[in-house]
């Protein structure tokens, strides 16, 4: 008795066993490591550092000072504390002299940046944009003073305005006996001399926002404008500017935001006092200046926290919105 051992199937007679080759190739070899350890502690170093910092010196520092602007504390110990609740708050907008001012010096602010060196700056970026000849110099030469610190840039506008030898009393002669203009000791002056170098600064910070915003123009708009018969500035007002409406809101968001931190010229300059006073310039008076009032300092820190993010959180509202929408 015969036994049949061929296939049934011819097809699967053609087909060849895998071989040991294949079916080793076959075995799974376990799931490689991109990352060796090495690499894993210096990313876990290069992320973690930021962070710890991060949340160290503005989320800890603001929660902090929001919970001591309810209490009166002179930095002395942990004891000292005392609860006093909203007479911090009572006492800032009631009985204090500097406050109001202080608050009326940031409107100035941000009225004279929105006004004077946006505008400018938007001209600016109007003419580089055109593609003339040494733009890169003009470029890097309106932009230095973004670069450079604020402090420096104080130091340096207190040559121009010094009364004796400064460049401004040269030019005009205020700089002699019976004639000297104190522009940083007047009252009724430093303010608006404090506003000019921020003025200065300001106008190449906008000119790179509104340059960013022109490179993104859809340069078929110019064209079609300029075939409508439409001159240079028609195409502007009606065509380029409404388009630019993202850069607008950035460049609004970044002015008040720009207005309600100032600090650094004014420090420099005259430190805050005789009609240059500034809500930063008062918090840092009350928390490390002599009188060490650190409670009702952090009252005037927590009071431009909700300034600023009443100007902030629409903004990023309607940047959430856009994106979803997109």
């Amino acid at each position: 008795m015969t036994i049949d051992t061929s296939p049934k199937n011819p097809e699967a007679a053609a087909v060849p066993s895998p071989g040991p080759a294949l079916a080793k190739k076959r075995v799974p070899q376990g799931h490689k490591r991109l990352l060796t350890r090495r690499d894993r502690v210096t990313l876990a170093f290069m992320a973690g550092v930021p962070t710890v910092l991060h949340v160290a010196l503005v989320w800890v520092t603001a929660l902090a000072s929001i919970a001591l602007a309810f209490t009166s504390w002179d930095g002395i110990g942990f004891s000292s504390i005392k609860w006093v609740g909203l007479d911090n708050f009572r006492q800032l907008f009631t009985d204090n002299p500097q406050f109001w001012p202080a608050v009326q010096h940031n409107i100035i602010w941000f009225v004279v940046l929105i006004l004077i060196p946006t505008p400018f700056g938007l001209f600016l970026a109007v003419q580089l944009d055109k593609k003339i000849r040494f733009s890169r110099v003009y470029q890097t030469a309106f932009f230095l003073p973004v670069v450079v610190s604020l402090a420096v840039t104080g130091f340096v506008w207190q040559l121009v305005y010094n009364p004796d030898t400064g460049l401004i009393n040269s030019l005009i002669g205020a700089n002699k006996p019976g004639h000297y203009i104190d522009w940083i000791g007047n009252p009724h002056l430093n303010l608006w001399a404090v506003l000019i170098a921020a003025s200065w600064r300001h106008a190449g910070y906008m000119m790179i926002l509104y340059l960013a915003g022109l490179k993104g123009v859809d340069p078929s708009l110019r064209e079609a404008s300029s075939l409508d018969g439409a001159n240079e500035w028609q195409t502007f007002k009606n065509v380029i500017f409404p388009t630019l409406r993202p850069t607008n809101t950035v460049v609004l968001v970044v002015t008040i935001i720009e207005a309600l931190r100032a600090f650094d010229l004014v420090f420099v300059f005259n430190k805050g006092a005789q009609g240059t006073e500034l809500l930063s310039i008062l918090i840092t008076n009350n928390i490390i200046g002599e009188s060490s009032r650190i409670g009702y300092g952090s009252a005037i820190a927590v009071v431009l926290l909700v300034i600023s993010l009443a100007v902030i959180i629409p903004y990023l509202i309607a940047t959430f919105r856009k994106e979803r929408r997109a």
